[in-house]
C-alpha cells in the first residue's frame, strides 16, 4: 500500500476508533516533513464516494499535518455524508491528492479537466473547487459549472476568476 494511503488510513482508523488525532510519526519519508502543499483526502466505500475534504493551499507546517487534518475532516466533517463508523472501516479505500500551487487559467481552451483541477473564485471570497480526472466530467464547462455549484457561485452574475492546478494522486 502506498505510504500516503497507509498514513491517511492510519489517521482515519485511529480517529474513528478512539476519537484521538494521531501525532505526526517520526518514521515517515523526509518529504512528509519538508514539503508544503494543499492536500485532499477522498474516501470511498465500495467505490462510492464517502467523503472528500481538503485544502488547495497549505494550511499546516507540512504535508504530514495536512494529511492528518484532512483525513479526519473527510471521515467526520463532510456534511454530504453520515459520519464514518468503525463498522465501515473494512470496506473503505482511500485516495490522497497532493495539489500543485494554483495558477490563473491563461487559456481556457488549453485547460484539460482530465489533468487539470479547477478553482472558481469570486471577489467576495466564495470559492468552488473540483479535482481533475473525475468520472463523468469530460468538458471544461461542466467542470466549471460543478465547481460553481459547490461554491454557491452564479457564473452569469458573479465576477469570477479561474485557477488551475495539477494533482499528484496516490491510490
Amino acid at each position: 500500500m502506498d505510504a500516503y494511503i497507509q498514513f491517511a488510513k492510519q489517521a482515519i482508523e485511529e480517529y474513528i476508533k478512539t476519537g484521538k488525532v494521531i501525532p505526526v510519526p517520526k518514521d515517515l519519508s523526509p518529504e512528509f516533513y519538508s514539503r508544503k502543499a494543499g492536500v485532499f483526502v477522498t474516501i470511498y466505500k465500495e467505490k462510492e464516494l464517502r467523503g472528500c475534504i481538503g485544502t488547495y493551499l497549505p494550511t499546516k507546517n507540512n504535508i504530514a499535518e495536512e494529511i492528518i487534518d484532512n483525513s479526519i475532516a473527510a471521515c467526520s466533517r463532510d456534511f454530504r455524508f453520515n459520519k464514518i463508523t468503525e463498522k465501515d472501516l473494512p470496506q473503505l479505500s482511500y485516495e490522497v491528492s497532493i495539489l500543485s500551487e494554483p495558477k490563473p487559467v491563461e487559456n481556457i481552451k488549453k485547460h484539460n479537466p482530465r489533468k487539470d483541477g479547477i478553482i472558481v473564485k469570486c471577489v467576495d471570497g466564495r470559492c468552488g473547487l473540483l479535482l481533475p480526472n473525475l468520472d463523468g466530467i469530460d468538458a471544461v464547462d461542466q467542470q466549471i459549472s460543478i465547481a460553481c455549484q459547490k461554491g454557491g457561485i452564479d457564473p452569469r452574475s458573479d465576477k469570477i476568476r479561474l485557477f488551475e492546478f495539477n494533482v499528484e494522486k496516490h491510490q
